[in-house]
């Protein structure tokens, strides 16, 4: 559903630009409410998608300068909406608070993981078939590495083939990896468990 603005969009984009904090209010106003939900439906959570929709517009209005050029504001917006929800989700993995918050909320907004053991052993089982249907070699390289935690100069010596290749195999494989089971999972619950991979 398109935003209906009381002005003509490229107008308010050249108010804006101008520094003129009614119009951006009108932009504000007229959008938030779509991205808000846009960005919960990423986070699974309404305070962070909260926050998230203040550093979208905040990034607008810092850059107001530039404001006219956008053609179509509306892709813009849910762009860069779209960039600062990834952004949280993979600097969540990171962090172990904001990973452990972030799973928080997740159970508490969906019923279908809010049992985390069961998730869990779902996930493990389509990672187990993820990883059944790469090649022989690609397989062996990338279970050494992951279960056998040996080194890629390890493998490298052990297959007889160069630490590039092994390189590009691990590197290959969890492209795979993480393209199966995104199949299968909510990317906010799928990138908590990223560092499984």
């Amino acid at each position: 559903m398109k935003t209906v603005l009381p002005y003509n969009e490229q107008e308010l984009l050249r108010r804006v630009s101008r520094g003129d904090e009614a119009a951006f209010k009108i932009l504000f106003d007229g959008y938030r409410e779509r991205i808000y939900y846009y960005i919960a439906g990423f986070v699974k959570s309404g305070q962070v998608a909260e926050e998230l929709v203040i550093d979208v517009f905040m990034k607008i209005w810092l850059g107001r300068e530039l404001a006219p050029q956008i053609e179509n504001f509306d892709a813009f917006l849910f762009r860069v909406a779209h960039n600062k929800s990834i952004d949280f989700l993979r600097t969540a993995a990171k962090d172990e608070r904001l990973k452990q918050l972030l799973f928080e909320q997740i159970q508490a907004v969906s019923s279908e993981y809010a049992d985390a053991p069961v998730f869990l052993a779902e996930y493990e089982k389509k990672l187990r078939e993820a990883i059944h249907l790469l090649s022989p070699q690609r397989r062996k390289v990338y279970q050494l590495s992951r279960d056998q935690e040996m080194t890629h100069d390890q493998i490298a010596a052990k297959l007889n083939i160069s630490s590039s290749t092994v390189n590009n195999h691990i590197t290959e494989a969890q492209r795979f990896i993480k393209n199966y089971l995104l199949k299968s999972f909510d990317l906010a619950v799928l990138i908590l468990f990223f560092g499984r991979i």
